[in-house]
Formats: C-alpha cells, structure tokens, sequence
C-alpha cells in the first residue's frame, strides 16, 4: 500500500467514528452554518493580494514533527496581517497532528479558511462547514470524477468553495464545472517525492476559467515569480514557514522578498 492508500484507509474508520458521536443534525447548530463563507477564489483574482494560500501544519508522513511548539492563532494571525491571500489548516490527526479544533482556532482571522484533509465523505464537509471552512479540498487520487462532482455540489449547497487537487495528466478528467479552483499539487502522494515541473507542465491543461494554485516545494519567492509568468494565481506554502523556529517572522520575510522581486520584474 501506498502512503495514501493507507491514510484513506485510516480515514474512513475516524469518519465512521465521528459519525457515530456527533450527528449531521448536531453538525448543523454550528454558529458557522449562519455565516457566509469567505471567497477564497476572489482574493486569488485580486491581482493587489501575494496569491499565497499559508498552510499551518504540525506534522507530514514524510518529514515527521515540523513544528509541535507554534500555535494557531499566533500563526494565522501574522499569515493574515502580512497579507496571505487565504490560510489553509490541517485537520488530519493521525498523519499531520492536526484537529478540526485548528480550524475554528483560526477563525479568528477574516480571511479564507481551506480545510485541508482527505475527503472521502459527504459527512465530512459538513463538518468543515461547521468547524468555519470557506473551502475544502478534494483530492482527485481519493475521488472518482463522479465523486468530485457529488461533493462539489454539496459544498455549493453549504456555501463553501472547492478546490481540487490533481498530480498528474491522468487526473485531469476530474476537473468540472463545480470546482472553483485546481491545485497542482508537486508531491507524488504515493512516494512523497516533489518536484515543481509537475506545475509547469499541467498549467496549459488547465482551463483558463479555473484559477490555477501551485501546491509544494515552493521554497522561495523566485518560484513564485516564475509559476505566476505560467499562469499560476495561488500558491500554497506550508512547511516553507512551519519549519521556521518562528513561522511568524518567516512568512513575513517572505512575503516581502516577494513584492521585491515582482517589483524589480
């Protein structure tokens, strides 16, 4: 098995879980099911934001601890005030030290959050819906093309937008008129490995009506400059920051090295 077959595997035993406490009716009490979502797809097509959608994120199968000291709020909260165009939470536990208690941590910032996880459950995006998700991720190695369209439809219903990740040209098939953003993302899930042509090359595939997010390996800002001249409007960043002994200061270094480099381009 791969390390994705065997996350999706673990995945749908904590949804059964879950479900069996807490009840889709429960689910829809949540004060967040009266608040509109936030629109992660405008701050993206808004050419005065960075495009960076800041990841906090713990753990990794393939790099184990990144960062178990830091703490959402103090994170978010600079992600938001250095300018990231939305914040994307990790809320897989087992894999990442994640929990959808992140989420509603991070709601304290007025700005796009992605739940972050594998999806494989209708129940699931409810649950993003009630934790304060504007968007959830569908990942297209989890999903049938069918599936994608199925989950869209329901996010739409909650108000949430949906971005879906693809790996390579074989998925492209599962993009459709309900997604709202595709990610490409640079890491092979079946060995973890990365590598930013995956991005470079998938960009012309994508459709133009689509905004594009480069997922990944985006360690420094000249990645950035050279994704944007492909056609890539996101980028999101998460161990880049996390690794960082204050991701604070880090994200906001790097958000202005950034704007001195697309200045001086």
């Amino acid at each position: 098995m791969t390390i994705l077959d065997t996350i999706v595997a673990q995945k749908k035993i904590e949804v059964a879980e879950q479900q069996s406490k807490i009840s889709i009716a429960q689910l829809e009490q949540s004060r967040f099911f009266q608040l509109p979502s936030i629109s992660l797809k405008s701050n993206l097509q808004d050419s005065s934001q960075t495009g960076i959608i800041a990841e906090f994120k713990r753990k990794s199968p393939s790099k184990g601890i990144i960062n178990g000291i830091a703490t959402v709020e103090e994170v978010t909260m600079a992600y938001t005030q250095f300018g990231a165009a939305g914040i994307s939470v990790l809320t897989d536990a087992l894999f990442f030290g994640g929990a959808l208690a992140d989420l509603e941590a991070a709601t304290i910032n007025k700005i796009p959050l992605l739940r972050k996880d594998f999806m494989i459950s209708e129940y699931q995006i409810i649950e993003a819906k009630a934790s304060g998700a504007s968007v959830i991720l569908l990942i297209a190695a989890c999903l049938s093309p069918s599936q994608v369209k199925q989950f869209s439809t329901l996010a739409h219903q909650l108000g949430l937008e949906v971005l879906l990740e693809i790996h390579d040209d074989t998925e492209l098939n599962h993009i459709c008129d309900e997604v709202d953003l595709v990610g490409v993302n640079n890491r092979n899930l079946k060995n973890f490995e990365v590598n930013i042509d995956i991005s470079l090359d998938l960009i012309n595939q994508i459709p133009t009506s689509i905004p594009a997010i480069a997922e990944s390996g985006i360690d420094h800002p000249n990645t950035i400059v050279t994704l944007q001249k492909a056609g890539f409007a996101g980028f999101l960043i998460g161990e880049r920051f996390m690794r960082e002994t204050n991701p604070s200061i880090a994200f906001a270094n790097f958000v202005n090295d950034l704007k001195t480099k697309q200045n001086a381009g």
